[in-house]
Order: C-alpha cells, then structure tokens, then sequence
C-alpha cells in the first residue's frame, strides 16, 4: 500500500507539472498575463480554453498511466510525461494553427472579458488533440 500511495504522489506531482507547463504555453500564446485575465478581469473565454487544456492533459496522463502501469512504475512514469510534454506542445501547434485560419488575433479574442465563440473553438481544438494522442496511446 505505501508503494502505491508513492506512485500516486509521483503520478500527481507529473500531472501538475504538466498542467503548470500547459498554462505557460496558453499564457505565451495569449496577449497579457493569463492568470489577470481569468482571476481579475474574468475572461470566460481564457478559462474555457484553459480548461480544455487541463482537462485533455489530464485525459493524456490518464491514459498514460493506465496503459502502461503493468510495465513498471518508472516507464509508465516516463511515458507520462512524454506523452504529457507531446500534449502541451500538439496542443500549442493547433492553437497557433487555428490562429493562421481566423481573421485578426486568436489570443486576442480569448483574454476580452465579453464571451466570444472562438473560445469554444479553440476548446474543441485542444480536447480534439488530446483525444489523437489518447487514442494513439490506447492499446
């Protein structure tokens, strides 16, 4: 049993580097400084999108973990955090894609307080990527 609640403590301390390393992209891609959009201004719109990322990162690490538990903690301990690090950077390489494809600046519209559909867009792009790279980790 203290082996297992180890692994936990190490598996959660990689998930909250991962998602730590998630919001720095989100916040180097977006104008301003992201945590003052969310906290203080309340930007629905950064929140969605970060959210999404959170949420697919976890997805990601989830997958990791459970698919490669059975071949020792320290590889599955290192898949997780390739895969993890592949996700924070897929990731960012669609939202700067999806940048490419809309008028004006993708960033932009996800810091303004007032809620505009783009961020559910750029949500969708980032649970889209960590579902590839679930599936591309599931057995």
């Amino acid at each position: 049993m203290l082996a297992s609640i180890g692994y936990a403590a190490a598996y959660t301390g990689v998930g909250i580097a991962l998602l730590a390393l998630g919001f720095v992209a989100l916040d180097l891609l977006t104008p301003g400084h992201l945590a003052r959009h969310i906290y203080e201004e309340g930007s629905v719109n950064a929140g969605i999108v970060l959210s999404a990322g959170f949420l697919g990162q976890g997805a990601i690490a989830f997958t990791t973990i459970w698919t490669n538990a059975t071949n020792g903690f320290g590889e599955a301990l290192w898949y997780t955090v390739v895969f993890g690090v592949l996700g924070v950077l897929l990731q960012a390489l669609a939202f700067l894609a999806l940048n490419l494809v809309t008028p004006g600046s993708l960033g932009s519209a996800l810091v303004q307080v007032r809620f505009h559909p783009a961020s559910l867009v750029s949500a969708a792009a980032q649970l889209a990527v960590a579902a590839i790279i679930v599936a591309s980790i599931w057995p």
